[in-house]
């Protein structure tokens, strides 16, 4: 996520949600989790509930070996899971969520799309991984209305939730989410937001346990670079051999044959 006008921020960091500890920074490297002598969940450095691995690739959950009572978005983990910013872990019953940097809010730009934003959309989806429209996928080749009315793109349930919440939408080649006059915005990689730019990865969340992530081709669709050819070194011992031709054996046998009983039928004549 990118709050308008703000730099993209990498920092990771686990919050929290009850009780008074601070947010833990999470560097690259590997983080034990686990019980602290006084109470509650920390980093350790013996026996661990959970590691957190960071690295390139991203954020990678390890349940300790004979460990239960770990879950990511509400659902069990059993040994390894990959996480996203925005997901909430509940680790013996602390609850946690993984954080990036802190945004800057931004109020919203008047920017209008444009037939090629349209066109790109058709490669730009909003992929449900969790509430009632999980397993579906939007395409952003339209505006799409979130909120509580019966014709929303992505119909929230419940009437408690704004009629029009927001509209995610692309603009000038990237993805826009406008708050529409909600109570309280959006929740996007585990912070509130109301106008923000949404990059590939981002995670959006709406009313609570509706969540959505940004999902676009590497390199903003452009083509990638074709493989060059390797040749691979000629191992003839490992080539199957070949075997000889047994038709010549079979002709040479054939015409011996034959001169035999050629000469056997010029003797009998005589």
């Amino acid at each position: 996520m990118r709050v308008l006008d703000s730099p993209r921020m990498e920092i990771l960091r686990l919050r929290f949600i009850a009780g008074d500890q601070p947010d833990l920074p999470l560097d690259v490297g590997m983080h034990r989790i686990g019980q602290l002598p006084g109470g509650g969940i920390g980093r350790i450095d013996g026996d661990p509930i959970a590691m957190l691995c960071v690295d390139r690739r991203g954020v990678w959950l390890t349940v300790g070996e004979g460990r239960r009572g770990v879950h990511v978005n509400g659902r069990p983990v059993q040994r390894l899971a990959m996480l996203r910013r925005g997901d909430t872990l509940h680790i013996e019953g602390a609850e946690l969520r993984l954080l990036g940097g802190a945004p800057v809010r931004r109020p919203g730009v008047g920017e209008l799309a444009t037939p090629a934003d349209a066109a790109a959309g058709l490669h730009i989806v909003l992929r449900a991984i969790g509430g009632r429209h999980h397993g579906r996928s939007f395409t952003l080749d339209r505006p799409r209305l979130v909120g509580s009315h019966a014709e929303a793109d992505i119909h929230i349930d419940d009437p408690a939730f704004a009629e029009r919440h927001a509209r995610v939408e692309l603009v000038g080649g990237e993805v826009l989410l406008r708050d529409l006059g909600s109570a309280d915005g959006s929740i996007v990689n585990g912070e509130s937001v109301r106008d923000a730019l949404l990059q590939p990865g981002d995670q959006v969340v709406f009313d609570a346990y509706h969540r959505f992530v940004v999902e676009a081709p590497l390199g903003g669709g452009s083509r990638e670079q074709a493989l060059p050819e390797v040749e691979l070194p000629l191992d003839e011992d490992a080539l199957p051999r070949r075997r000889p031709w047994p038709l010549p054996w079979l002709l040479l046998t054939a015409l011996l044959i034959a001169g035999l009983l050629s000469l056997l039928l010029l003797y009998g004549a005589d």
